[in-house]
């Protein structure tokens, strides 16, 4: 791939566009990697009390009209006879000022390093919910960093395992040829022919009960990604059928290189403007997979978090009219897939040789 790097970095980010859908998902990876930091609570936080509760109203201005520190005051609940609902009404006896790098409820930075520091809360017994709350009274907004953890990340799990094989069988398949080529793409097209989203339901079904729910979506997404490799070495195949006569591939043979030393070193390298630009479009495939599988009760479950699965409670009416936010998990998907696919297509146009011709 004759394309400096330098070169390609000031193409990609010349657009401004593609440039704020790569600031957009920079952002929302430095916010999942730090989610114990950002987030005021920990995923399994609840406070059945406050079910449904809305977001928490921060004040600037006092009573007497004057700037303060930010500061909210708890919800009490109140039924309401003629809505038969219940209503939430600040109590503005108590006063919760909002403490920013604040000790809090102990999380593992990083994994594995131990640490209590969190970006903004209040003190005991105040809540600060800045998105408000889910049915069992968990805070939305620090849900939606853990969730994030899954929804963003799930998908690359995927793709390390199908374009690897995916790329070398498609490899050795466009390499040789003839018999073995055609008894490869057959196999591969008996892949592709399988109903996915019937075997992923019957996965589901009989995979062990005590299994994690982030277990159980790893080792789906895995499976997938063992039918998803088909499709992907098809096309590497035909990449490699127009490459292997090439002079340079037929000197390789001429110094007395292997078979799969000459595919691995000098063909396969050749298709790597294809391979970013699918592994960058594919990206959003899997996110979108995550989230309509955790809506529908196949991927991670409760308590645990993803943005699928946080989106379930919004398929009730009642709720989108009343508690909008929490659709914000629908929000960050849309944001999240409409910003992969931004830039995937600028990596497209970029590594596209004719694109380049013509610019």
């Amino acid at each position: 791939m004759n394309f400096s790097k330098n070169k390609f970095i000031k193409k990609l980010v010349k657009d401004r566009i593609v440039l704020t859908a790569i600031l957009i998902l920079f952002s929302m990876y430095v916010f999942i990697g730090f989610a114990g930091f950002f987030a005021p609570y920990s995923k399994y936080f609840s406070d059945r009390d406050l079910s449904y509760s809305p977001p928490s109203k921060i004040y600037v201005i006092d009573r007497q009209g004057e700037f303060s520190r930010p500061y909210t005051y708890n919800y009490k609940r109140r039924f309401n006879p003629g809505t038969f609902r219940m209503d939430y009404i600040p109590d503005k006896s108590q006063k919760y000022y909002l403490e920013f790098f604040t000790k809090g409820q102990q999380y593992m930075l990083f994994g594995f390093i131990p640490c209590d520091i969190h970006f903004v809360g209040v003190d005991e017994p105040g809540r600060l919910f800045l998105l408000g709350t889910d049915i069992n009274g968990r805070d939305v907004f620090s849900r939606l960093f853990y969730g994030g953890q899954i929804s963003l990340t799930i998908g690359f799990l995927a793709l390390f395992v199908s374009f690897p094989i995916g790329l070398l069988y498609g490899g050795i398949s466009g390499y040789f040829g003839g018999k073995t080529d055609a008894l490869m793409m057959r196999f591969a097209e008996a892949i592709m022919s399988i109903p996915s989203f019937f075997l992923l339901i019957t996965l589901a079904a009989v995979l062990p009960a005590n299994m994690t729910s982030v277990q159980r979506f790893a080792f789906i997404t895995v499976i997938l990604a063992f039918i998803g490799w088909a499709g992907f070495s098809r096309v590497v195949r035909g990449m490699v059928l127009s490459i292997k006569n090439k002079e340079f591939v037929e000197a390789s043979r001429a110094i007395g290189a292997s078979s799969m030393r000459t595919i691995v070193h000098h063909i396969l390298p050749q298709t790597a403007s294809y391979v970013i630009v699918a592994m960058t479009l594919s990206v959003p495939g899997y996110i979108l997979a995550e989230s309509g599988l955790s809506f529908l009760g196949l991927g991670i479950q409760q308590p645990d978090a993803s943005w699928g699965n946080m989106l379930k409670e919004a398929q009730e009416y009642i709720n989108v009219l009343y508690r909008p936010w929490l659709l914000t998990p629908g929000f960050l998907i849309f944001v999240a897939v409409l910003a992969f696919n931004l830039v995937g297509d600028a990596v497209r146009d970029i590594l596209d040789p004719k694109s380049r011709m013509k610019g």
